[in-house]
């Protein structure tokens, strides 16, 4: 890991505090069971390592969206939703609805509501784009592996990397990103090659690096949409063989990272990119660092990933209180 940590926002448990009240507010009042596991997962550790500069204000909505994201990742990745295509087709169309405008229904699309008014009311059509793509793209990535899992299908290692790059959910905060950094970029901008390119590579390492971190609690579930287990399957590996090939492919796509750097700082003086616009791009070279170095600490320190003993099996077969209409 070549990137120097920034360490962690003094206002992390003051977030904390505020994500528990904020889930509290809006009905989401956790089983003991989901409350350990949120617990573990400390999305406040997260979130403040990620943002360590950010203000008190958005490191509490950027904390109770990732509290809400957990919520849904738990759902569908061990609940019964993930086994069942259309229970999982049902309920991830209503929250995209809620999220286009619709009027919601249940705690979780009421909690998605007030999220989505917070953030996106004083964004630019630009940026309301980008956002409500990249969260939607990510939504839908449960049915996806809902449908495969009911088919008895698993992908191959070539197409899992661009279904986790959404998977994986860091596309919408690195959006969110551009709030706390008081930018808010151009059509232009976001179509620089380099910039997607820096944008797929992080995203791809914080993807492989939850897969690393987490190949023991998913395969005492038997969740197969894993890189360390399709490494381990389309070779033949021995787990420690497939987890050091992992590894191997993590320090690759840190190499990626720092070539999009300076192919974006190329293509902003061949551009005459200059003023504000340049000024939130150097923004991104320098924060994005940051993120791939507080990912990669958070995933050494929360529960949810060194403690895959604390694994409990969901045997629900319907969708919790907190998702039903």
């Amino acid at each position: 890991m070549p990137f120097r940590s920034a360490g962690c926002n003094p206002g992390m448990e003051e977030t904390k505090e505020a994500a528990w009240n904020w889930a509290d507010a809006n009905g989401l009042a956790l089983s003991p069971v989901a409350r350990k596991k949120m617990l573990r997962t400390r999305p406040e550790l997260w979130i403040s390592l990620i943002f360590p500069e950010a203000s008190q204000q958005h490191l509490d909505l950027f904390c109770q969206w990732l509290f809400w994201a957990f919520l849904v990742d738990d759902e569908f990745d061990d609940g019964p939703a993930g086994r069942d295509p259309r229970m999982c087709e049902a309920a991830i169309a209503r929250l995209v609805d809620v999220l286009d405008g619709a009027e919601p229904h249940g705690p979780m699309e009421h909690a998605l509501e007030g999220l989505r008014e917070r953030t996106c009311r004083d964004r630019s059509a630009v940026w309301n784009r980008q956002f409500r793509r990249d969260t939607v793209s990510w939504l839908w990535t449960y049915y996806a592996e809902a449908v495969e899992r009911a088919a008895g299908q698993v992908p191959s290692r070539v197409d899992f990397v661009k279904h986790r790059r959404d998977s994986v959910a860091m596309q919408p905060f690195l959006d969110l990103h551009e709030i706390t950094a008081g930018t808010d970029l151009p059509e232009s901008a976001r179509s620089l090659p380099a910039y997607i390119a820096l944008r797929n590579a992080v995203t791809d390492h914080s993807g492989l690096c939850n897969d690393i971190c987490s190949f023991e609690k998913e395969a005492v579930l038997g969740y197969e949409h894993n890189a360390v287990r399709l490494i381990q399957r389309d070779r033949g590996y021995t787990l420690q063989e497939a987890v050091d090939e992992a590894g191997i492919q993590l320090a690759r796509i840190t190499e990626r990272v720092q070539r999009a750097e300076k192919e974006l700082i190329e293509e902003i003086e061949a551009a005459g990119i200059d003023g504000p616009v340049r000024a939130a791009l150097e923004r991104c070279v320098r924060d994005y660092r940051g993120l791939v170095r507080g990912d990669f600490d958070y995933h050494a320190r929360a529960e949810r990933y060194t403690r895959p003993d604390l694994v409990e099996i969901d045997r629900r077969d319907t969708l919790s209180r907190h998702f039903a209409a």
